[in-house]
């Protein structure tokens, strides 16, 4: 966020108002990204406390994208923070599109909460603004999970009207909450196997499933510290000791995250691990009969790692949470990098299957794209996913993986990035890429 923005957001900062006095919680603000030209700018909060960023185009071709953000952030919610993502999105508003996005109630996970604040901005748009011609939900890396559990809640008003005509899910963790972090749980074993550090031996010891005690007062740079101790992460790797390039290649070998972001996936099985077992009520991660495989020597490692077997009620907690069902009853498009280094693209299978087991397939388009980034992907290429997701609604015609990739080349010359959609790739399986876990005994 540019420091002349910031300076204006502080300026016109305000408390969150009680839920009695919520509809006056609201205000004009400048907005980010330098769309004072093209758009009006809108924060405030709802009545749950959830802070939210509404930005409406001069020229609105009167559809509104409710856009879910991904996370789960573990600091407090902030209108500010969710600029951040009207900033990173802001080529949605230059198309034309209304856009509205919650900061949630409250930080940490919670798809189902963060699901419902998403509508209930929806429901505020229209009260303040008037109802859209057509109205599209975009949930970006976590907020696809998000996203994806609003269509299935949400998709329709109790007199069967539809609340929403389509989505669109980039980078999504799709696989449901059950799945997303089973890599990341073995993450944190397979690393306090090699390091022995998170936590040292002279600490209090804890099962590691569940990323950190509840009374700790380890911060994000304590932990990067800690792996930067074991790993060298933070030098260059010339400047590794062969014990740490040792470590960091078996690391490496057997967990399927590049090393660019393997400090990243270690703070959410760390800080989001805690905040989600407390939430669940309990561990919903098994590695009991995982067998571990691409280190240097894999029978040591399986023989000596940490074992942890998941609790059912805590499992089927997650699932109610998290999982999908895949029944769509509205065109669902995606976007997701092959090389995502975040949200794996595996789990695009994960979800086709689930669409596909609740016979709904007609209404699902995958599309995949040769990148390397997670956040953010071209801008050409959302602009071409919002103009042949709306075609789609409008035509009712199911657009192929080229016509997407068109859409974006005709998109290109105003917005950049390129276009990178390749029509042949099709990801494989998600336990082809992270270690299967045993099917459970009868």
């Amino acid at each position: 966020m540019s420091l002349p923005y910031r300076a204006a957001a502080v300026a016109l900062a305000f408390a969150t108002l009680p839920a009695s006095q919520s509809a006056q919680a609201q205000t004009a603000a400048p907005c980010p990204a330098g769309l004072d030209e093209v758009a009006r700018c809108y924060r405030g909060a709802d009545a749950n406390g959830a802070n939210y960023w509404i930005a409406i185009p001069k020229q609105w071709n009167k559809t509104l994208v409710v856009h879910a953000h991904g996370g789960p952030r573990m600091s407090h919610a902030t209108n500010d923070d969710n600029a951040e993502d009207l900033e990173r999105f802001a080529v949605t508003v230059r198309q034309g599109f209304a856009w509205a996005g919650s900061a949630y109630r409250r930080p940490g996970y919670g798809v189902l909460m963060a699901a419902e604040d998403s509508d209930n901005l929806r429901k505020l748009f229209i009260q303040r603004f008037g109802q859209p011609a057509r109205t599209i939900l975009h949930g970006q890396s976590w907020g696809g999970n998000v996203a994806a559990k609003a269509i299935e809640l949400y998709q329709r008003a109790p007199d069967g009207k539809r609340n929403y005509d389509g989505v669109v899910l980039t980078n999504g963790m799709l696989a449901g909450g059950t799945l997303n972090y089973l890599h990341r749980a073995d993450l944190r074993a397979v690393y306090q196997y090699y390091c022995k550090n998170h936590p040292r031996p002279d600490e209090p010891q804890y099962p590691l499933w569940m990323g950190l005690p509840a009374d700790s007062t380890m911060k994000t740079r304590d932990l990067e510290a800690r792996v930067d101790e074991c790993l060298g992460l933070k030098r260059p790797a010339a400047q590794r000791s062969p014990e740490q390039q040792r470590r960091l290649a078996n690391i490496l070998g057997v967990i399927p995250v590049p090393e660019r972001t393997l400090q990243s996936h270690l703070n959410w099985a760390t800080f989001t691990f805690r905040d989600l077992v407390q939430r669940v009520g309990g561990n919903p991660f098994d590695n009991r009969h995982v067998v571990y495989r691409g280190s240097s020597d894999d029978a040591a490692l399986n023989r000596d790692v940490q074992r942890f077997d998941a609790d059912p009620a805590a499992v089927a907690r997650l699932a109610d949470e998290s999982d999908l069902s895949g029944r769509i009853d509205v065109p669902v498009l995606t976007m997701h990098a092959i090389d995502d280094p975040t949200a794996l693209v595996e789990y695009e299978a994960e979800y086709r299957a689930r669409v596909a087991g609740a016979g709904r397939q007609d209404k699902l388009q995958q599309t995949f794209t040769r990148e390397h980034e997670h956040s953010k992907l071209a801008d050409a290429e959302y602009a071409g996913l919002f103009d042949s997701l709306v075609r789609w609604i409008d035509t009712g015609n199911k657009p192929a993986v080229g016509d997407v990739a068109q859409a974006c080349a005709k998109e290109e010359a105003h917005f950049g990035g390129g276009c990178h959609f390749d029509a042949s790739y099709q990801p494989r399986p998600l336990f082809t890429r992270v270690a299967p876990r045993a099917p459970a005994k009868q």
